[in-house]
């Protein structure tokens, strides 16, 4: 558990790798945190009454990990808000139908300009992935639309969900040192618990 228990919100955190400074992120804005264990059920999770979900990032190939594209699917079954970073992203994705995969250089670093089209803005970017969304798939799905994309390679670099309380990016807007263009994420996200 992370952050004070008599918070207004509760988030359910699915640990596939998760930073403490993402914790942090949310103690911040008055959100407690349950970090539950990689193959933590969704049933499991509602048991504790959370307001919504968080998909943490994490190492490794997303399309071997079934276990956490059925939780997803089942959290926006549901219509619980979620939010995904990094990894998180790729397995929302991947509950959408939309295929990973393995980049052929993937992102390093935290000087990434990516464009948040939907205000658009532009956010300098940490980033640390070697696996990504297919873009063709995401301009092809009628569930996903695009939210963000990188300025160097026009990958994508946030999806939401149509019609449900559901976004993630592929980037780590929690990244301490910084850059903090993107903490306004989080800020989204609360929002979306209190509705």
């Amino acid at each position: 558990d992370y952050g004070n228990p008599n918070a207004a919100s509760r988030v359910a955190v699915l640990d596939l790798g998760v930073k403490k400074n993402i914790l942090r992120c949310f103690d911040n804005r008055g959100v407690f945190a349950r970090v539950f264990p990689a193959k933590t059920t969704f049933a499991e999770m509602e048991k504790w009454k959370p307001d919504g979900y968080f998909i943490s990032n994490g190492p490794g190939d997303p399309a071997a990990m079934p276990y956490a594209v059925d939780t997803v699917k089942e959290i926006l079954a549901a219509d619980k808000p979620l939010f995904g970073i990094c990894l998180g992203h790729q397995l929302l994705a991947l509950a959408n139908g939309i295929c990973t995969m393995k980049m052929f250089n993937g992102h390093r670093g935290l000087n990434h300009p990516v464009k948040n089209i939907i205000i658009n803005h532009c956010e300098v970017t940490s980033q640390n992935h070697g696996f990504g969304v297919i873009p063709e798939d995401v301009r092809n799905s009628d569930k996903v639309e695009i939210t963000h994309l990188n300025l160097n390679d026009q990958s994508i670099e946030g999806i939401r969900v149509k019609g449900k309380k559901a976004f993630s990016v592929q980037y780590h807007p929690e990244s301490s040192p910084g850059p903090h263009d993107s903490r306004y994420l989080f800020d989204d996200f609360v929002g979306m618990l209190k509705k």
